[in-house]
């Protein structure tokens, strides 16, 4: 019975943030079509605001698990939406890692997760440019392609937002048992590079 209901809100949402963003946000999507149709998927953007996780989830063509920080169990909106979102709690500066291991079996069936590699809204400002590795680390663990995001815009009600979707970026050549920090590093930056070029391209 949980699951029934988790579908129907699921659908019911979906539906309402979708429109909800294209009249209020008046949201152009650029871009979906180079989304592959199947197989695993780490969709990584650049985040502005609590306004990208769904606009990701409703937009993207596939489903997904958005890895979200524990904080937000506070919020009940926020909650409310990774429980129909089948959303990951993320114990951020934690040794506990149930959340990668979840995120991880998911990428290794062919499903899809999202995660904002910056770490935090605005993150490139905070960590000197830099972003997180978590991205990087699942996509040379599981071979799942990487899909960069870049969202335009300023998040303000009936001002032009965009969100464009880049070409996926496969690693999986470089994927191991092992990972190589170099290589992690190398990753995290072509990333980076492909959010940037994205969220200043002009449409």
């Amino acid at each position: 019975m949980r699951e029934i209901i988790k579908k129907i809100c699921k659908v019911i949402v979906a539906f309402c943030i979708f429109w909800y963003c294209k009249i209020v946000y008046r949201i152009k999507i650029v871009g979906k079509e180079r989304v592959p149709k199947e197989g695993a998927l780490l969709f990584c953007g650049n985040h502005r605001t609590y306004l990208d996780p769904p606009l990701i989830t409703v937009t993207a063509g596939r489903n997904m698990s958005f890895m979200a920080k524990e904080e937000l169990k506070s919020n009940p909106l926020m909650s409310f939406l990774c429980f129909a979102f089948d959303g990951i709690w993320v114990k951020r500066d934690s040794k506990d890692i149930g959340s990668l291991k979840t995120a991880m079996k998911i990428l290794k069936n062919g499903g899809c997760i999202g995660i904002f590699p910056e770490g935090t809204r605005n993150g490139m400002e905070k960590n000197d440019g830099k972003l997180k590795n978590g991205a990087a680390y699942m996509a040379l663990k599981t071979g799942a392609q990487i899909v960069p995001i870049g969202i335009q815009g300023t998040a303000k009600p009936f001002s032009q937002n965009t969100i464009i979707y880049g070409k996926p970026l496969d690693f999986s050549q470089y994927a191991s048992g092992k990972i190589d920090k170099v290589i992690e590093d190398q990753v995290s930056e072509q990333l980076k590079q492909a959010i940037i070029a994205l969220t200043n391209q002009k449409i």
